[in-house]
């Protein structure tokens, strides 16, 4: 399983010499499985240069998986060139929501005032899957999905192929539970032993006072996650869009700094743009 992150900030994409490192793009992840399935997770603005290199490699068969459809995660779909390839084959997977509703979805992105091409007019093939399953396969790789805690709610993602385990979880508020969100321990149990934990680490524990129920967490919250899951590696992700690359090189120190006084054997990185993860 090869993850690659095409977007991992949060809200608002963003540029400038203060953001080289980390990138400005929202939330776009590329799973290519060992059965040579390609899973696109979410759709922000990231997913523009993931698509284009789809057309350049003319691999065209992907699935899709939201995690929910706040528009930092939606804003880049008229931009997926795929769209507009005559035999591309996009499969839509339910989750987290219905086929119908997904296809609301992307269609009102698409839609008059927002986009000049309509939903209707694109040149790919769609399909959508009619329910989420509590586990489903694509190709290799099993997919388990769990309800986040974030505002209008949504779904985080667990991908195993091969025993190993990658725990995508994005827009999961662990210091308060929104309706239809999970307690802290099932967050646990789901990213228990996983080889690669990636969870929204919006905030500082001072800047989080500020934003409690805005639907994102402070990093030591993530961190205190990770260790009782004792997963091996944690992801920050969700970057807040003020955060310059510097002070989230002193979040990442911070963050490894607690796991080493702890004696844990957990490494913490800040997930970039163009990051990659083989498991």
């Amino acid at each position: 399983m090869l993850i690659t992150c095409w977007g991992s900030r949060g809200s608002i994409p963003v540029s400038g010499k203060s953001y080289l490192k980390y990138g400005g793009d929202t939330t776009s992840l590329e799973i290519r499985t060992k059965s040579g399935d390609i899973i696109a997770v979410d759709a922000g603005t990231g997913i523009r240069r993931f698509g284009k290199k789809l057309v350049e490699e003319k691999a065209l068969d992907i699935n899709f998986l939201f995690t929910h459809a706040h528009w930092d995660h939606l804003m880049g779909f008229p931009f997926f060139k795929p769209l507009y390839a005559e035999n591309a084959h996009l499969l839509m997977h339910g989750c987290p929501y219905h086929s119908q509703f997904v296809e609301t979805i992307l269609s009102t992105v698409m839609a008059p005032p927002n986009f000049p091409v309509k939903y209707a007019d694109v040149k790919a093939k769609m399909t959508y899957e009619k329910a989420c399953p509590q586990e489903f396969t694509i190709g290799s790789v099993s997919v388990t999905p769990i309800p986040i805690s974030h505002p209008n709610g949504g779904s985080g993602y667990k991908f195993i192929e091969d025993g190993k385990t990658f725990v995508f979880l994005t827009d999961n508020e662990l210091g308060y539970r929104h309706a239809g969100g999970r307690p802290f321990k099932d967050y646990v149990e789901f990213a228990a032993n996983a080889d690669l934990l990636i969870h929204d680490s919006e905030y500082t524990p001072e800047e989080y006072r500020t934003f409690i129920e805005w639907g994102h967490s402070e990093y030591t919250e993530v961190l205190k996650l990770a260790q009782q899951a004792d997963v091996k590696k944690l992801g920050l992700f969700h970057i807040n869009q003020e955060r310059t690359d510097d002070q989230m090189d002193r979040m990442v120190s911070t963050c490894q700094q607690h796991i080493d006084e702890r004696g844990l054997q957990i490494e913490c990185v800040g997930v970039a743009t163009d990051m990659t993860f083989n498991l």
